[in-house]
């Protein structure tokens, strides 16, 4: 039975208090909870209850169990993974869209939601230079939206050979060739993996010392083929040389496909857009709305030159689904039921403008500058050039070097990972959100040293 007005005032205050209260402390508390905190949610662990729970007695539980359990995504000192924090205005718009309760899938259902998903995708587009007149969609990362570009990517092919892959599927189909880097991140072989296309058919193209794919190695090239390139190395934030590689790909009729998780973004500082420069002419594109521009979970952008490809591939029709030559968001993404996630992105876009993203960028791209400048001045060695937000450290030894990113992840100060790179371990540092501050740095960085030379033999 739907609780009184009372009842529900007072239920979603309480909430509004304990988010607020949450956020408040996080800078105060250790960036990833302790294992014992972890281990008490075991007790929420038995059979399904018969009997159903007070909503205000499950805000309570929830924040005095769960909450202690969460890592400090929101706070300035969690550099795991490349994770932006949400703004503040993606989290107030979070928190409306929740209470709106939106299937976004259709204008019809949410006209709110596939409006500004619409104004979104084209800010979005303006903001990294794109073509005018490519068209996509918003789905819950890179992962999804690299699956989607493939999806569109894979009509456009097969189509030119005459085959129709979403009426007989891929039994029977001319093959989709696919050119990866050596260094490929292993989202863009996930979503090939879910395509059909498999994510070990690839042609992999050797890479220089930041990562960057060599144009020098690349494959013989067919209309039949993808070529996906990166803006923004996972592990170096180096940038492939784009513009030379669409020139070969088009020259021969390939699509050349986008994987600009976080480094696309660069585009949108006056500081770093010559480094995207070349990627407007490939036919695809996938970032992370969660990473940078500092949007909330979950949110990824796909854009395709040619709209009608996506939307291709996407499109489901059924007589109870209203088609009425309006902007569907559902005919250009997997999801046709969803959350209306592109209110949040045109609320982090907004609030931000022009000069607050590119601020965000080049403040957080200062940010790593600094560790690296620190690092290596403490002695330790800096494994890549840091040309926007990553960083690669080495204290040594791989033992050791994992021993201080144990160390650093366990004492909470901070919380950045480890990773393998070019035969190389490091520890990695990824300098993606708004509240990071100069304090946050100084404080790691003190963390980081620390743990270094309490770990030296």
């Amino acid at each position: 039975m739907r609780d009184s007005t009372q009842q529900y005032r007072a239920l979603l205050s309480q909430v509004a208090a304990r988010a607020t209260a949450y956020l408040e402390d996080a800078q105060a508390r250790r960036v990833a909870p302790d294992d014992e905190v972890v281990g008490r949610l075991r007790q929420w662990d038995g059979a399904f209850p018969d009997e159903p729970m007070d909503a205000l007695a499950l805000v309570e539980m929830l924040d005095s169990m769960a909450g202690p359990a969460t890592v400090i995504n929101a706070g300035g000192r969690f550099f795991g993974f490349v994770n932006g924090g949400a703004l503040p205005g993606s989290l107030a718009a979070s928190w409306l869209v929740n209470a709106w309760d939106q299937n976004a899938g259709m204008m019809i259902s949410s006209p709110a939601g596939a409006v500004l998903e619409e104004i979104a995708l084209r800010w979005t587009a303006e903001i990294l230079g794109l073509p005018e007149g490519c068209g996509g969609g918003i789905v819950t990362g890179a992962t999804m939206a690299n699956f989607s570009a493939i999806l569109a990517a894979r009509h456009a092919i097969l189509m030119r050979q005459g085959w129709d892959v979403e009426i007989d599927g891929l039994f029977g189909a001319p093959p989709v060739d696919v050119v990866v880097s050596d260094e490929v991140h292993a989202s863009f072989l996930k979503a090939l993996s879910l395509a059909g296309l498999g994510r070990e058919r690839v042609r992999r193209v050797p890479v220089d010392g930041q990562g960057r794919m060599r144009t020098d190695r690349l494959p013989k090239l067919t209309p039949h083929t993808l070529v996906a390139i990166q803006a923004g190395n996972v592990n170096t934030g180096s940038f492939d040389p784009a513009g030379e590689i669409c020139d070969d790909a088009h020259d021969i009729g390939a699509w050349v496909h986008v994987d600009g998780a976080f480094g696309l973004w660069a585009t949108a500082s006056p500081t770093y857009r010559h480094l995207t420069d070349g990627f407007a002419k490939a036919d695809s594109w996938a970032m992370d709305g969660h990473k940078w521009p500092n949007a909330g979970y979950d949110c990824g952008i796909v854009l395709v030159r040619e709209a009608d490809h996506l939307r291709a591939a996407m499109s489901a029709s059924a007589a109870y689904l209203v088609s009425d030559g309006r902007h569907n968001p559902m005919n250009y993404a997997p999801e046709m039921s969803r959350r209306a996630r592109g209110i949040e992105l045109w609320a982090t876009l907004r609030s931000l403008g022009k000069s607050g993203l590119a601020a965000l960028i080049e403040r957080t791209c200062s940010y790593a500058q600094r560790f690296a400048e620190d690092l290596r001045k403490a002695g330790f060695t800096i494994l890549n050039e840091v040309v926007i937000n990553q960083v690669l450290v080495s204290f040594g030894k791989p033992e050791r070097t994992l021993a201080v990113v144990k160390k650093v992840q366990d004492e909470g100060t901070c919380w950045a990972g480890s990773t393998l790179w070019q035969g190389q371990t490091a520890m990695r540092i990824s300098v993606s959100s708004w509240a990071t501050t100069e304090a946050d740095v100084d404080k790691s960085l003190a963390a980081i040293i620390r743990a270094a030379k309490e770990t030296e033999t």
